[in-house]
């Protein structure tokens, strides 16, 4: 691991008109991400604690020929999402927190990721990319949250 110095941060934030328990249903429900991101597909590795896609459960998104696995690491219910991921990019220590903020006019969306680069040097060209990535993300689940249909709590 690369001293802290060569840790890179990601911070997006957008809003929703979407209630936060909305927004939070998509997050949890890996088969509706390949329906508002740029993912191909979803396949649930293994299953979580108390639920399928519980505590620890290990999630693997498809885009192209790459493969992402990510485990579930903290759920604060309509409040929070956190995963780890666990390979397919060229990262370590890689935390992702999608934090839900209601407010009047519906939630603020913050997205912030934090990684180190396997390889020395390449952490701009790594942050461009998943910054990139994020934001789509970021960006179209608060646009589909807005026209998706899920339960009020």
């Amino acid at each position: 691991m690369y001293p802290m110095a060569h840790r890179q941060h990601i911070e997006v934030q957008v809003h929703t008109r979407a209630k936060a328990n909305a927004v939070y249903a998509l997050l949890r429900d890996g088969t509706s991400w390949p329906r508002w991101t740029s993912i191909d597909s979803f396949e649930l590795e293994r299953a979580g604690e108390r639920e399928p896609e519980g505590l620890g459960a290990i999630r693997i998104f498809r885009k192209g020929t790459v493969a992402g696995r990510d485990q579930i690491a903290e759920l604060i219910l309509d409040r929070r999402f956190s995963y780890l991921h666990l390979s397919g990019l060229p990262v370590e220590d890689y935390r992702a927190d999608v934090d839900l903020e209601p407010n009047a006019e519906g939630t603020i969306i913050r997205w912030h990721v934090s990684f180190s680069p396997k390889v020395p040097g390449t952490g701009w060209v790594l942050r461009w990319g998943i910054e990139r990535f994020v934001t789509q993300c970021a960006r179209r689940l608060a646009g589909y949250a807005q026209t998706a249909t899920v339960d009020d709590r």
